[in-house]
C-alpha cells in the first residue's frame, strides 16, 4: 500500500517511527515533510500530503503533528479525504471499520510511540465494514455526498 506522511516539527520523531514501521511491512513511503526540528507550518507538509490521497497517488494518508487536530483540520478540507485523529487502538478501529477513513491523525505530544504504533498497525490491518453491513455503507455514502456538495464548481 501507498501511504502519504507528514507532519510538522512536534510530529517528526514518531513519523519517523511509523514510517520504519511501514515499511517493515512493505508498504511504499512518500514523506511530505518536514524533516527537521526546525519551527514547521503543519499545511505546507500535511496539504499537499492530502491532495495525494485525495487524488489516488497515495492509497492512505497518516500525519502527525503535536496534537492531531490541526492536521486533521487540514487534511478535511481536501475533499476525497476522510481524516480521524485516533488516541487509542480502539478509535483506530472504528474510523476503519465504520467511517472508512483514508487518513489518520496523531498527536506526538499526546501519545507515547508505543501506543502510536499500536494504533497505525490496527488501522493500517482493519477493513471497513460497508460490503458487509450495509447500514456503514448508507452512513459513509451521505458523509461522501454532502463532501461532494462543497466541491468547488467549474
Amino acid at each position: 500500500m501507498r501511504i502519504a506522511m507528514a507532519s510538522d516539527h512536534a510530529g517528526l520523531a514518531l513519523k519517523l517511527e511509523i514510517a520504519a514501521l511501514l515499511k517493515a511491512a512493505g508498504h511504499e513511503i512518500e514523506d511530505f515533510g518536514t524533516d527537521t526540528d526546525d519551527p514547521a507550518d503543519l499545511p505546507d507538509h500535511v496539504y499537499p500530503a492530502a491532495l495525494a490521497v485525495a487524488a489516488g497517488r497515495a492509497d492512505r494518508g497518516i500525519f502527525v503533528d503535536g496534537v492531531g487536530y490541526g492536521s486533521a483540520m487540514i487534511a478535511n478540507k481536501v475533499p476525497g479525504v476522510f481524516a480521524a485523529v485516533c488516541q487509542d487502538s480502539f478509535c483506530a478501529e472504528l474510523a476503519r471499520s465504520h467511517s472508512d477513513t483514508n487518513v489518520l491523525c496523531l498527536g506526538g505530544k499526546i501519545i507515547g510511540s508505543a501506543l502510536a504504533l499500536e494504533i497505525v498497525r490496527v488501522w493500517m490491518a482493519t477493513s471497513w465494514l460497508g460490503a458487509a453491513e450495509e447500514k456503514y455503507a448508507r452512513r459513509v455514502e451521505k458523509v461522501k455526498a454532502i463532501d461532494l456538495r462543497h466541491l468547488p464548481r467549474v
